[in-house]
């Protein structure tokens, strides 16, 4: 009989084990937490697509004349008003979430009517500041908290 007790507690301890290792995060997840972006891999007026806790990420490099274009767009006209400057920590890079905010999808970089992003689900269309313009998206393209801790080094996350 003590065999069998002792057999019971360690099947009960591997069972215990395995449940409570199967709650944490993945090594996969917690690998992609923060994401380094090596940014003279991204030549100027190119826009990259990177994955990032399971969701795809737009790093572009944006031009002077695309940098113009987003200042001088009314705010008071956007659905989501919101200024280049507050979604830009440095004008020449623009990082935004690549998930369109009305079901999900992903948009499409360089496209659409205001030349930014546009979602070929259900015609969502962003400009080049990632800001809803056209479509049924209610927000803009989330911008997530980002830094730039090196010359050339983008830290997202």
């Amino acid at each position: 009989m003590p065999g069998g007790v002792v057999t019971g507690l360690y099947t009960a301890k591997s069972v215990v084990t395995q449940f409570v290792s199967s709650m944490s995060a993945s090594a996969d997840v917690l690998a992609l937490a923060k994401i380094e972006v090596k940014l003279d891999d991204i030549p100027e007026g190119k826009s990259v697509t990177f994955k990032w806790r399971g969701k795809p990420l737009f790093v572009k490099h944006r031009t002077d004349a695309e940098i113009d274009i987003e200042n001088n767009v009314d705010v008071s006209s956007l659905r989501d008003p919101e200024t280049d400057n507050a979604r830009c920590e440095n004008p020449k890079w623009l990082v935004v979430v690549g998930v369109c905010t009305h079901l999900g999808c992903v948009p499409i970089a360089d496209a659409g009517d205001y030349g930014g992003y546009y979602c070929p689900c259900h015609g969502s269309h962003y400009d080049g500041s990632g800001r809803i313009r056209k479509g049924p998206a209610p927000l803009n393209l989330e911008v997530p908290t980002y830094s730039f801790p090196e010359d050339k080094v983008l830290l997202v996350g």
